[in-house]
């Protein structure tokens, strides 16, 4: 339900606290303390039949008795009395019900399952159970039992753990930060990560989110919520259960089933957020937050008065991969007017252990205003020289003199973080008072800075332009899926290496060739016939419960003759089955010997995650594939921009690039055959695991040598769109291409947008007028920037649809029309543009016609948009299509035009 109804729980008119009681120590008396220590500007009520009233507040038998709508409950009861309150809660149209209580148990016949049924039948919102509470601090709403409170800010924090909450609200209160909001998810009912995410994604008054995860239940809305919200602000996540032991720990706390941790590591990645470790990295990245805006570059300048601590913060931006930016001669220039000729003369700029504050102020008036770096470390050790209050001081007036310059120009203001060692009791007063982020020590302050650095370079990433996939790469998913559908027939859960390669083949995957021997005349035989072609064979055993043939005796390689391989397929099954007399052996295989010297062995691969479904494995390969441990994990669907990251996140990707005389692996080469892995993960949901182990890559390509696939029926049958649901980011919606005729004859393809089709965008605004694209943007515009392309092109196609209209013959772009989804996922707004020289064509007409039927089979209630009154062509279209228009209240020319799809008539012809 997303954001349904949160907007009634951060800024209620009317709460109740049901369990609401005077008795010292009691749940009901720490909520009710808050709540009115917070002073709501919300009117409060108290609910507990047993009172007639708590201090000067009168109190209610039952909620039903409260004068007036409720939009907030704060339950604070025994776990038995609460599902008739959520009836009762539901009957009167209350918003949000916040459950304290603990104990409400998990699954089905649970008192957790019945509540959250009664709640969706009457559209009530639950928060918990089993959690610390929610706080609002900018209207004075404080429904927890933390022991303080809780100031207004900048951060959201979103976390399962109320101890979390707990702690971080200590830190906050000694370190006068401040929170625009706080959720205690605590059991996640209902309302869960991606639930909070999309609301403080679009909260005004939040900068930065913080999440504390112990485990995801919805893959698919986390994801899709996650990656909406870092592309907006900094989204930084602390996840718990790293190991397995704290994983174990983490289920027993939450319920809930958690993900290799390697896995959410990927979909953290994938999706833009930051992770940082623990509690210390975390309120490091609070401090820096707090006080910064998102940073313009990731040149780090360092201001200090000790050469020692200027080295070590050097070293620890190094080890976190931030860049020390390098000062110009011009730079240099203006710091040697103002600075002893002692000073070091570069970055770390030392002014000396005898600077005092004019020095402080003077020089980091000089790099603030330097076009050399990007923020700006400044650091005191204190001596007895000078003050660190008095420097504190001039450091603060040396920003404030640049926010005030700042205002009349439109260059952001450089961040600059403080670390002031010494008592801190002299300096942090002056710092929180300007709103200057400050730490004790270099690490936590580097740190935090680099927070600032990396969403920085997710943003840049996720605007890069993937390179295409070759335009030759169409799979015959037609032939994978059969020798699939034949498998499963026989009852097996995994093909053959013939069948494996045969499904690779359909994906022009390069494999090594296999063939089935199931008794040593037939393996003579193949032998025999392989001889003409190639100069060595391997032979490999065949059983469905042998995954690692070496390791009992199943491989042998080097064969020359038939006779040695008549010879070694007696010794093989021999040896196999005294080794693992339980398999079953089905004979042999046999492959031509690839002979590739100074070939790298890697491993390419699928595995199938209980949280997040399939996922992309890429690594050093080769027999001691677990011992050296070398691999990387990413969350499909992949493009090859996201391959490359892939590749680069592996210690072999330094092999791979070349090394002394060995030439680099053909990297593309890797690249696209993770990106056909991806492609085959959601053509073919049926193949739950795969493994190309070794794969050899080198300067000539890759090759697949070995295959193992484990595959499974689906449920409800093949013609469920699974893989839809399966995949954490809904992958390309191939289902939705079509090949049109325009009334004029004209062939049109219509097909989803890609992420690559940055090119076919560029090509089109060349022939878009100014006019159009005012139409289209609803402002003046000569041009589309790059950036704005990348903008368009990068999409969710959970929240997003964009569907091109290419002509037939030539391939050129010739008009799209996007939908985008609101969070709830029940309304969305469309926008269509055409080339300007294709209008009257019906090109608009057909992808109207398109996004309406999308549209339908999504479930949307109403398509909408934004018409500007002067283009009749458009409102007549609307029209003809059942939309209804109504004049814009507030901006006279602009039009709303409304479909209502349940109501509407069939999309006309």
């Amino acid at each position: 339900m997303s954001t349904y109804h949160l907007d009634r729980m951060f800024e209620p008119r009317a709460i109740a606290l049901v369990g609401a009681s005077a008795r010292h120590g009691s749940l009901g008396a720490a909520v009710l303390a808050n709540l009115r220590r917070a002073k709501p500007r919300a009117q409060l009520h108290l609910v507990n039949p047993h009172e007639t009233s708590i201090d000067d507040l009168s109190c209610h038998r039952q909620l039903s008795d409260i004068p007036g709508p409720v939009d907030l409950v704060v339950i604070a009861t025994p776990p038995e009395t609460i599902p008739a309150l959520i009836e009762e809660a539901g009957s009167l149209g209350v918003a949000v019900a916040v459950i304290i209580t603990a104990g409400l148990g998990h699954g089905a016949g649970s008192i957790a399952e019945t509540i959250h049924n009664t709640a969706r039948r009457s559209g009530l919102r639950l928060v918990g159970a089993n959690c610390i509470g929610v706080l609002s601090p900018r209207v004075g709403l404080d429904a927890s039992f933390l022991s303080r409170p809780v100031a207004p800010g900048k951060l959201a924090l979103v976390s399962q753990s109320g101890a979390i909450v707990a702690a971080l609200a200590e830190w906050a209160f000694d370190n006068h930060v401040g929170f625009s909001g706080i959720v205690s998810l605590g059991d996640q009912i209902d309302v869960d990560f991606g639930d909070c995410l999309d609301y403080f994604a679009l909260d005004n008054s939040t900068q930065a989110i913080l999440l504390y995860i112990e485990a995801i239940h919805d893959a698919r809305k986390f994801m899709s919520a996650a990656r909406a919200a870092a592309r907006t602000k900094p989204v930084i996540v602390v996840k718990a259960g790293r190991h397995e032991a704290g994983a174990r720990a983490a289920m027993s706390h939450t319920g809930a089933l958690a993900g290799s941790d390697a896995v959410y590591n990927a979909a953290f990645h994938r999706a833009g957020l930051l992770r940082v470790i623990d509690l210390e990295e975390l309120f490091a990245a609070a401090e820096t937050l707090a006080h910064h805006q998102p940073i313009h570059g990731e040149r780090i300048g360092i201001l200090t008065n000790g050469g020692g601590i200027g080295v070590l913060a050097v070293d620890r931006l190094i080890d976190l991969g931030g860049n020390l930016a390098t000062l110009t001669e011009a730079t240099l220039a203006r710091l040697d007017a103002l600075l002893p000729k002692t000073w070091s003369r570069a970055n770390p700029v030392d002014i000396i252990g005898d600077a005092d504050a004019a020095r402080y102020e003077a020089s980091l008036q000089c790099l603030l205003r330097s076009d050399d770096l990007d923020a700006i470390l400044v650091m005191n050790c204190p001596t007895a020289l000078a003050s660190s209050a008095d420097t504190a001081e001039a450091v603060a007036r040396a920003i404030d003199t640049a926010r005030q310059g700042a205002k009349n120009t439109l260059r952001p203001v450089k961040p600059v973080v403080a670390v002031w060692l010494g008592e801190e009791a002299q300096w942090a007063p002056v710092f929180e008072r300007a709103g200057i982020a400050h730490f004790h020590n270099d690490v936590d302050a580097v740190r935090g800075l680099m927070h600032l650095v990396n969403f920085k370079r997710s943003q840049d990433a996720l605007l890069a332009t993937p390179p295409s996939i070759p335009a030759d790469f169409v799979p015959n998913i037609a032939g994978a899926r059969a020798v699939i559908t034949a498998a499963l027939a026989r009852g097996t859960t995994w093909l053959d290496p013939v069948e494996a390669t045969k499904v690779l083949e359909a994906y022009a995957i390069p494999v090594a060739g296999s063939y089935k021997a199931h008794d040593q005349q037939a393996a003579v035989d193949v032998a025999t016939r392989l001889f003409t072609q190639h100069a060595a064979l391997v032979m490999k055993i065949l059983s469905p419960q042998i995954s690692h043939k070496s390791d009992v005796g199943g491989v042998r390689l080097g064969l020359r003759t038939p006779q040695a391989v008549g010879a070694a397929f007696a010794e093989m099954l021999e040896t196999v089955s005294r080794h693992r007399p339980d398999a079953t052996l089905d004979g042999v295989i046999l492959q031509p010997m690839i002979d590739r010297p100074g070939a790298l062995e890697l491993i390419a691969g699928l595995a199938d995650d209980p949280t997040f479904g399939p996922v992309i494995l890429f690594g050093h390969g080769g027999t001691a594939v677990e011992a050296v441990n070398d691999k990387a994990l990413a969350l499909p669907p992949l493009d090859m921009r996201l391959a490359r990251e892939l590749m680069a996140d592996t210690r072999i990707a330094r092999l791979m690039a070349g090394y002394r005389d060995v030439p680099a692996v053909q990297g593309d080469a890797v690249a696209l055959l993770l990106v056909k892995l991806s492609q085959l993960a959601a053509d073919l949901p049926e193949i739950r695991e795969l493994d190309l182990n070794p794969v050899l890559a080198d300067a000539q390509g890759v090759m697949a040598v070995d295959a193992r696939m484990v595959i499974a029926p689906l449920p409800g049958g093949p013609s469920r769109d699974f893989a839809n649901t399966r995949f954490a980011i809904r992958p390309y919606p191939r289902q939705w291409e079509r090949d049109i005729i325009l009334p004029h004859g004209q062939a049109l393809h219509l097909r989803p947008l890609r992420t690559d089709d940055v090119s076919l965008y560029e090509e089109f605004f060349r022939h878009v007028t100014r006019d159009d694209l005012r139409r289209r943007f609803f402002a003046a515009m000569s041009s589309v920037t790059p950036a704005m392309i990348a903008r368009l092109t990068q999409i969710d196609y959970g929240r997003t649809m964009a569907f091109l209209a290419l002509d037939a013959k030539s391939g050129d772009l010739l008009g799209v029309v996007r939908l985008q989804t609101d969070a709830n996922g029940e309304h969305g707004e469309f926008a269509i543009l055409v080339r300007s020289d294709t209008k009257g064509q019906g090109l608009g007409w057909a992808l109207m016609q398109h996004c309406i039927a999308f549209a339908r089979a999504e479930g949307l209630a109403t398509i909408d948009g934004q018409v500007l009154t002067t283009n009749r062509a458009m409102l007549k279209m609307c029209a003809e299509f059942g939309f209804a228009i109504a004049a814009d209240p507030v901006v006279p020319e602009v039009s709303n035009v409304t479909l209502r799809l349940a109501a509407a008539p069939p999309v006309p012809a």
